[in-house]
């Protein structure tokens, strides 16, 4: 996988949620103009290897804002990692407007929701600037019964426009979308499979980080968000998207020292 400049080519590695919205789902993830860049540097500090910028929540029951609004909320933050922070940035967004602007000032993935199906130019978009995808499940009415079918059925059509739009194979990571259109008990079942999706032939991206499958407040997921990063590495997920960046680099040496999976 590469995204930027950068190759990654095994082991698990840890992104880290920028979030630039008054709403997200776990207020101390939030940040400003003010703090964002502090918080990007120590994320990396920290150990994260990609920044990933979020300018719309996506919590259950979110209030959508428009790409205008997505983007003057992104520009500005965007602008002063990307000068002072020496990792690749990815940006959160579903608007092919809001990811050209981000493209334009030097972003280097997007990380799609609707894996490149809410807007019809936003494949061809990421192509033209060479950029790379994390193509991300997702489904306008809750999945029932079978969850794998649906699901690999999804992502394998949204590679085929992504690869026809001419973004290259190996600028392309999924997610299956851990809280996305999905009950909890699938949420679970996804998690407890999460290997699966690696039979459709690419890296995979795991964003399960403080999530309400794990149940109980919000402040008090930690422990079971480490857990399924280090359930990551044994199924040799590439890339966990955290909030906690320090405890997540630290459980993923503790699998890899206990034997858990490939660096």
């Amino acid at each position: 996988m590469i995204i930027g400049n950068k190759a990654f080519e095994g082991g698990t590695h840890v992104m880290a949620i920028i979030n630039l919205t008054p709403d997200s789902f776990w207020q101390g993830s939030r940040r400003t103009l003010s703090d964002v860049l502090a918080a990007a540097e120590k994320a990396v500090e920290d150990g994260a290897e990609v920044l990933d910028i979020g300018a719309q929540s996506t919590r259950p029951g979110y209030t959508e804002v428009s790409a205008e609004e997505e983007i003057s909320r992104f520009l500005q933050p965007l602008k002063l990692i990307k000068k002072h922070v020496p990792v690749p940035v990815s940006i959160d967004t579903y608007f092919a407007e809001s990811a050209r602007a981000a493209l334009g000032e030097g972003a280097d993935m997007i990380n799609d929701i609707w894996g490149l199906t809410h807007d019809k130019k936003m494949a061809a978009t990421i192509a033209s600037y060479g950029a790379s995808v994390c193509i991300m499940h997702n489904s306008k009415t809750q999945l029932s019964g079978d969850i794998w079918a649906p699901i690999k059925e999804f992502l394998s059509n949204s590679v085929n426009i992504a690869i026809s739009a001419g973004i290259s194979p190996e600028r392309i990571c999924l997610d299956g979308g851990i809280g996305f259109a999905k009950s909890r008990e699938d949420n679970l079942k996804l998690l407890e499979g999460y290997g699966r999706l690696s039979e459709l032939g690419y890296p995979l991206l795991l964003g399960a980080s403080r999530k309400s499958l794990f149940g109980g407040r919000v402040e008090e997921r930690l422990a079971p968000t480490l857990a399924a990063t280090k359930k990551a590495v044994r199924d040799g997920v590439m890339f966990v998207r955290v909030h906690d960046v320090k405890e997540n680099v630290l459980a993923i040496k503790e699998a890899l020292a206990d034997g858990q999976g490939h660096n």
